[in-house]
């Protein structure tokens, strides 16, 4: 059984939606990521990382998704944001931080469903002029292959003499 596909984007972008926008306003930048299948990406996002869906549009495979300020779309391929043919892993060159308050939420739901990490938690202070900036941080992989790094912010303090 083939997917409903919506091909004309004006069409696609006035399908029937559910839900709102965003209760805390729109991020400055929300980047959509192209899925290979909605329904899988959703079970990892929401179910796994703690999203939620603010709102949708079903027949055109797309969601919206808030974790506190966190914000991230997906989008079912379908053809139109595509600069070339899409290879696994997808977002191959970039990975999304995202700050959360606590990373071992994430890191239980991830460890209790057998999803593989790709990287451990480890605690890393970044430099910043005459400062570090400390945080707890792990990454893992979504159903398609992007990279996320989540991050829990560990305070600052003196830059190391190096």
């Amino acid at each position: 059984m083939s997917k409903p596909s919506i091909s004309n984007p004006a069409v696609r972008a006035g399908s029937h939606s559910t839900g709102r926008a965003p209760q805390n306003g729109w991020a400055a930048v929300v980047p959509e990521l192209s899925v290979s299948n909605i329904h899988e990406s959703l079970a990892f996002w929401c179910g796994l990382l703690g999203f939620e869906v603010a709102y949708d549009r079903p027949a055109a495979r797309f969601a919206y998704l808030t974790r506190n300020d966190l914000q991230v779309m997906l989008c079912e391929q379908n053809g139109r944001w595509e600069t070339a043919e899409m290879q696994r892993p997808f977002g191959r060159g970039i990975n999304f931080q995202m700050a959360v308050d606590r990373i071992q939420p994430v890191v239980k739901a991830l460890t209790d469903a057998d999803w593989p990490l790709y990287e451990q938690p480890n605690e890393v202070w970044y430099r910043v002029g005459d400062q570090e900036y400390g945080q707890r941080e792990f990454l893992v992989q979504d159903p398609d292959g992007y990279l996320m790094r989540f991050a829990e912010r560990l305070g600052v303090r003196p830059a190391s003499r190096s």
